[in-house]
């Protein structure tokens, strides 16, 4: 596809622009079943972006999208379509609006129900600094509308009828999932013409719709027609996700985002094994059977977060909040009060958005609701706001949590067990976005700590946190094989500190966790305070993620450029001896 810029739609006829808007839909299908991306969002959104590139004049008018992965199409309109052949790849496009690509993307959204609140402060700054005429558009679906930043923001707008911002509500009846609650069947009433006013005109936002979402001259007039009013407007647009591609429109929770596909039938080109999140799913299915107490709670999110098969089995004991994680973690807190153990299944990142809710209203309470978090550490081509890099580094700080991180499919089904068999408080068990690989057996169990390889006269301790066991099994391997004795182990709960991990750690001259956590807050900080506080003279060290944004990538190739894999972890193990004068009888390597 040729380069494009928003002026190039201006002169463009509407048999054009629909010509247009078939060819960009091509081009996605073509490009994201190459590399993967999201598909069947952008799919429902090409002529909605189209018709807003025409109204509006981007960047003077500022375009948020909420959330970032429905803004393909404002790429390739936006002169980026070349960027498609490397989207979401190490050193490629991202696949959400990025600041340092285009002056069209404004805010770096791809987490939920956020683009109004933003709207509402970026309308207010142009009119204090008295920048006329520039108009603000807030591009959101209806799954965000779930969120309760979204009736934050409205409630804000609704006071200040001289406000222009324009809310385009997507409305294609899903999130992840379908939308759920009383929204959702609000809008279907709306959609329906059977109800006599709208929410949105309730607090005090004018609405227009609903807007055939695929009509780009009804759209068009919409937009005109909300900016004449120079005041909060919702434009309530109907789209279809999927749109033009026969597989998505069948399947649109399954091509919402897609890895490699044959574009001819939707398939994926290939199948992992067996992955953490199907892991999850069998046994908390396999748990609920036995235990009638345990009940499930997510954020939109069922399938993706492994709740499909419990779901299935136990229809109402799952609840799905919309994209709503402080609602869900406060409402967990409820059910555990009456005698429930719940389980909150949610990404990593995500959590991040009710830490106040765990804080306060479950731990405080020692409530014993248990945390599933998928998509920990690197997650890979989702970049810098999916990396589900911070719970680890963050979460220790809540008095009374235990932390679990698994190394294998069987320690998965371990700790979820002891978790929910957990009375006095929250429990968390966090793993990767991976398929789950071989299982890795120990030798032994001192206290809760499973040591994987035991080596006579080791000098140095390798921690291996979750996934990264197998890195470091082969680490100290090699390390063993070049002179340096080393012994590996897994700790299975990270938090609390077990004085078990303390002693064994005290006994070696060098001690490395390794994690892929932020350094900042790591296990490795709070082992090497604890071995301080002994008064061990044991050096302690990290090998972990940097505390900053990682950008997206290959997960095995970031953790290999963050030396989170076997040569990366030898390495550093290396050059810790070498500051402490220990490479003493050192062999070269193989």
């Amino acid at each position: 596809m040729k380069p494009l810029s928003p002026s190039d739609l201006g002169h463009l006829s509407l048999v054009e622009l629909e010509r247009l808007a078939g060819d960009i839909r091509a081009f996605l299908v073509e490009k994201v079943s190459l590399v993967g991306g999201h598909l069947g969002s952008n799919l429902g959104a090409v002529e909605l972006t189209i018709a807003l590139h025409r109204v509006f004049q981007s960047p003077r008018d500022v375009l948020l999208f909420d959330t970032g992965h429905q803004s393909y199409v404002h790429k390739v309109l936006t002169g980026r379509a070349a960027g498609f052949d490397g989207l979401r790849q190490a050193g490629g496009m991202s696949g959400y609006p990025a600041r340092d690509e285009s002056a069209h993307d404004v805010i770096e959204n791809s987490h939920a129900s956020t683009a109004l609140s933003y709207a509402d402060g970026v309308a207010r700054g142009f009119r204090l600094r008295g920048e006329v005429g520039r108009r603000v558009v807030a591009v959101v679906g209806d799954g965000a509308l779930t969120g309760g930043m979204c009736w934050e923001a409205m409630n804000n707008l609704g006071a200040s009828p001289d406000l222009p911002v324009v809310v385009v509500l997507n409305d294609n009846g899903r999130s992840y999932a379908p939308t759920v609650g009383g929204l959702a069947a609000h809008l279907t009433g709306l959609r329906a013409s059977t109800v006599d006013s709208s929410v949105f005109e309730n607090v005090g936002l004018h609405y227009i719709g609903p807007v055939d979402g695929h009509d780009l001259a009804a759209l068009e007039t919409a937009f005109r027609a909300a900016v004449s009013m120079s005041r909060p407007v919702v434009v309530h647009c109907v789209t279809r996700k999927g749109k033009g591609y026969a597989p998505a429109e069948v399947d649109d929770e399954c091509m919402h985002a897609v890895g490699v596909l044959d574009p001819a039938t939707g398939r994926p080109v290939a199948r992992g094994g067996e992955t953490w999140t199907s892991v999850f799913g069998s046994e908390i299915a396999a748990i609920g059977a036995e235990r009638p107490d345990i009940v499930c709670l997510t954020a939109a999110m069922p399938g993706p977060a492994g709740l499909g098969v419990f779901a299935a089995r136990f229809p109402d004991r799952v609840f799905d909040v919309g994209i709503a994680e402080q609602h869900a973690v406060t409402a967990a807190a409820g059910m555990a009060m009456t005698g429930l153990h719940p389980v909150v299944a949610v990404y990593s990142v995500f959590l991040s958005r009710a830490f106040d809710q765990l804080l306060m209203d479950v731990a405080l309470h020692r409530l014993p609701v248990t945390f599933v978090l998928d998509r920990a550490g690197i997650t890979g081509p989702d970049g810098a706001s999916h990396h589900g890099m911070w719970d680890a580094s963050v979460l220790p700080v809540v008095p009374g949590i235990r932390i679990g991180a698994p190394r294998d499919a069987v320690t998965l089904r371990t700790l979820l067990r002891e978790a929910v068999d957990e009375s006095s408080g929250p429990t968390v068990l966090r793993y990767p976005k991976a398929a789950v690989g071989q299982a890795v057996a120990a030798e032994r169990r001192v206290g809760s700590v499973d040591v994987l390889r035991s080596t006579p006269n080791a000098r140095v301790l390798l921690v291996a946190v979750g996934a990264l066991a197998a890195d470091c099994l082969a680490a100290a391997d090699a390390l063993t094989a070049r002179g340096v004795p080393t012994t590996a182990v897994d700790p299975r709960w990270i938090a609390p500190l077990d004085s078990a991990l303390v002693r064994l750690a005290s006994e070696h001259r060098l001690v490395l966790t390794v994690e892929d956590t932020a350094s900042a807050g790591s296990l490795g900080g709070r082992l090497a305070q604890a071995l301080a506080a002994a008064g061990s003279d044991t050096c302690a060290g990290t090998c972990a993620l940097p505390t900053t944004f990682i950008p997206h990538g290959n997960r095995d190739q970031l953790l290999a450029g963050y030396g989170l894999d076997p040569d990366g972890i030898t390495a550093t193990v290396l050059e810790r001896l070498d500051l402490l004068g220990e490479r003493i009888g050192l062999r070269p390597a193989a």
